[in-house]
């Protein structure tokens, strides 16, 4: 008996648990879906829990939500393609509920399932589907039927292909702008699909209707749609069609709208062709970049480097280098901060002369501006500038700025400048390095703010890496070892771990004559975090150095730490010391 009602255990479970007044419970319940179906076999799926599910009205979002992410993946449960129909009611009734994150879901999932369905069953179930929903009465089945037209499209036969775009059609001059938004978003989508005589017929004058909408969120949404469109079209098309309309909105009343223009200009310069670019595009482009909203401006901003590369240089110099100029002492810092960003960019694109002559001022001007993240965003990009007009120019005009950054209040900005030392250390040589930057690698181990130590710290052993031990011994070692003896127990801290970065680098010799005197010497320290950390230190040490030093000198000092009163020291050395018995006992 026991045995005949086992399949019907998992079914009851779960519609109790989905009736339960606990949302965690329905939650579960339906995220084990998948389990409870491979229980039930693929029959009773079918025709037992996906009916139930239908029916089951759950009034709580994540609930929904839940159930049409799982839909989307059962088709192998309920028996293969031949059967996947049978998936399509659920998520036909989650298609119009009114939550718009579980409408999405549902059409996602609808696309997934509609994708691999055979196209019988396409023409048979998936879409009387997308035209009931189109026909629903409340808006936001309208609004999923949208998504669908896509995957129904390319399955229909010639007859069903011309409805389907005539209610496309009828969906963009709906009377709720909610649904000509989702109309606008997904034209592209479908336009993808249309053959490509009535994709200049009709999908084209679809898409003037939705540009000259009442609405600018649904000017905005087809402005979006333009870079998709242009892709499909030819150049000669996107010109006569497309391009008209991107100027047009660039001076549209809207800000939201010209801000969409100024995002998708560079996809739109890039279906066009050069020679529309330069005749049309630049003057709205210009148009942009002196926007009196300032998130166009920072929109225009961000693509002034991607407009730069398809124009010519004398171009790009005549027309857009002003508007830069007058963005880089803009009053947003915002928009000062997205040139900043991709303003090194321009060099190569301009050459050696027009940036030494051109874009150097913005620079300087840029890395000593009020706001630290414009600061830090030419600062990450130097590296594009040294490539076109050379270190020795760079190290003259920009390295005094680099220097007055490097003692910033701000310490992101410390922080910027120091990851790009090692860098500009080798752009600059040992000689230039040792004049101009040591002193500033030093002052920065005994910072206010441990980022910035522990990234002093990095440094020393990336600049010991890129110049050599020698060079290390003679400049960086024996001033770091000099602040061991800092009355200030943070920086003690530092100096330590300044040594462990250190020794693999300099080698067994170096380390043992100069690096671990300093170390043993620091396990007397009256501070236990720095004994602790001597500890540390010392077990890192260990498969750098001699055996014989270990025996000698390391392990006498860390029994010694074994026994210190401070609980944290005893265990650190303990660690330590098991490190070293190792050692000690593989020889």
């Amino acid at each position: 008996m026991a045995m005949i009602d086992e399949p019907l255990y998992p079914i009851a479970v779960l519609i109790d648990e989905l009736k339960n007044e606990d949302i965690q419970l329905r939650l579960n319940s339906i995220r084990r879906l998948s389990t409870i179906a491979r229980a039930l076999g693929e029959e009773r799926t079918r025709k037992e829990l996906i009916p139930f599910l239908s029916e089951n009205n759950d009034d709580d979002d994540e609930v929904l939500l839940a159930m049409a992410e799982e839909l989307g993946v059962f088709i192998p449960y309920v028996g293969g393609l031949e059967y996947a129909n049978v998936l399509l009611p659920p998520l036909e009734t989650l298609c119009t509920v009114e939550e718009t994150c579980v409408r999405d879901k549902s059409v996602e999932s609808l696309c997934r399932i509609g994708a691999q369905m055979r196209e019988q069953d396409v023409v048979e179930y998936f879409i009387p589907l997308v035209k009931r929903l189109a026909a629903g009465e409340w808006f936001t089945a309208r609004v999923s039927s949208c998504g669908l037209f896509h995957i129904a499209y390319s399955s229909a036969p010639e007859a069903l292909k011309t409805e389907l775009r005539t209610i496309y059609r009828q969906l963009c001059q709906d009377d709720m702008p909610m649904v000509r938004r989702s109309a606008a978003t997904n034209l592209g989508k479908f336009a993808a699909t249309v053959e490509a005589a009535h994709l200049k017929a009709e999908i084209m004058s679809i898409f003037e209707e939705l540009t000259n909408d009442d609405q600018d969120s649904v000017r905005l949404l087809a402005v979006e749609g333009c870079g998709a469109l242009g892709k499909l079209l030819e150049p000669q098309d996107c010109v006569a069609h497309i391009l008209p309309v991107i100027v047009n909105f660039s001076q549209d009343k809207s800000w939201r709208v010209r801000y969409m223009v100024a995002n998708q200009l560079y996809e739109l310069c890039e279906a066009v062709g050069p020679e529309p670019t330069r005749s049309d595009v630049v003057p709205a482009y210009v148009r942009l970049l002196r926007d009196n909203e300032a998130e166009v401006r920072i929109a225009a901003a961000g693509k002034v480097t991607k407009i730069c590369r398809i124009l010519n240089p004398e171009l790009a110099i005549q027309h857009i280098l002003p508007c830069v100029k007058e963005l880089s002492a803009d009053s947003s810092q915002h928009v000062r901060s997205a040139l900043a960003t991709v303003i090194m960019g321009m060099a190569p694109v301009l050459g050696k002369d027009a940036t030494i002559e051109q874009l150097l001022p913005i620079f300087l001007s840029l890395l000593k501006d009020e706001f630290p993240d414009v600061r830090l965003n030419i600062i990450s990009k130097l590296d594009q500038v040294n490539q076109v007009i050379g270190i020795d120019l760079l190290s003259q005009s920009l390295l005094p700025a680099i220097v007055e950054l490097a003692e910033d209040r701000h310490w992101r900005v410390r922080l910027a400048i120091i990851e790009y030392i090692p860098l500009l250390a080798s752009q600059l040589g040992v000689g230039f390095f040792d004049d101009k930057l040591g002193a500033l690698c030093m002052q920065w181990l005994k910072d206010k703010v441990y980022s910035i130590r522990d990234a002093a710290a990095n440094n020393v052993k990336r600049l010991a890496e890129e110049f050599g031990p020698d060079w290390a011994m003679q400049h960086i070692v024996p001033q770091v070892l000099d602040m061991i003896n800092n009355p200030h127990y943070l920086y003690r801290m530092t100096i330590l771990h300044a040594v462990s970065l250190l020794a693999p680098v300099m080698g067994p010799e170096i380390t043992c004559s100069k690096l671990l005197p300093v170390v043993i010497n620091a396990s007397k320290d009256r501070v236990p975090n720095i004994k602790f950390n001597v500890a540390k230190v010392l077990q890192s040490l260990i498969p750098i150095v001699d055996q014989s030093v270990v025996e000698k000198t390391i392990h006498p000092c860390l029994v010694e730490l074994s026994e210190d009163p401070d609980v944290d020291v005893r265990f650190f050395a303990s660690q330590a010391l098991q490190s070293s018995g190792q050692v000690m006992m593989s020889s």
